[in-house]
């Protein structure tokens, strides 16, 4: 059997020491392949149009043109492209802008290397991965938020529940297709239903939902 092919990562950074460390650690690995450097959101942007990388490792705070900004651009032109911010604070804004312009992960400067690379494994799988301290804050500013659920045109449909029940366990549109003997793309359709109906922009933030009002722990 063939082995995968490694899954592509634009490092877009302006500290060319932290894309230093980054691609000696990739390049040990097998299943991830550094394509490309950036130093700014610019360049980001124009490389990621070039490249077309599975994934982009994003820094937040560049000169030219900021990460959130870079992102929202990338996800516009590339939505197949998974989004991981990496940066070395935690702050709600700037979190919350990252995920609403498409993020799908968000990770520490300070994170083990290791760390680093499972986040990209689990963005190229569409699967959602935040550092813990994220995943708290986020959490305790959905709990202060009004319900989603309240201003819902339409509730979701058993069959929209077991998937966002799957989804927020951390499967794939594939593994969550498998699951529900359902075709991948069936699968992801669901979950664009389900971000539509509850207003949110991201798996990530639909996994939190899910947790916060426990569809997380229903049985599919």
């Amino acid at each position: 059997m063939e082995a995968a092919s490694p899954i592509r990562v634009l490092l877009v950074d302006d500290h060319a020491v932290v894309r230093m460390g980054l691609r000696s650690f990739f390049d040990m690995l097998e299943d991830i392949e550094v394509v490309g450097e950036a130093s700014d959101g610019s360049e980001g942007v124009a490389m990621a149009r070039r490249l077309k990388p599975d994934v982009v490792l994003m820094d937040l705070l560049m000169p030219n043109m900021d990460g959130i900004t870079a992102i929202g651009r990338i996800k516009a032109e590339l939505p197949e492209t998974e989004i991981v911010t990496m940066t070395s604070f935690i702050e709600e804004e700037k979190v919350t802008a990252a995920l609403e312009a498409g993020a799908s992960g968000y990770v520490l400067k300070d994170a083990e290397a290791e760390e680093v690379a499972s986040a990209i494994r689990a963005a190229f799988a569409g699967e959602v991965h935040l550092d813990p301290a994220v995943a708290r804050l986020l959490a305790q500013r959905m709990r202060q938020k009004k319900d989603p659920a309240e201003e819902l045109v339409e509730p979701l449909t058993d069959r929209e529940r077991e998937v966002l029940g799957l989804l927020a366990q951390g499967m794939s549109n594939k593994e969550i297709g498998t699951k529900l003997f359902i075709t991948e793309r069936t699968a992801r359709t669901y979950v664009s239903n389900i971000l539509g109906k509850l207003g949110l922009a991201s798996r990530t933030q639909a996994a939190l939902w899910a947790v916060e009002h426990k569809t997380a722990d229903s049985k599919a």
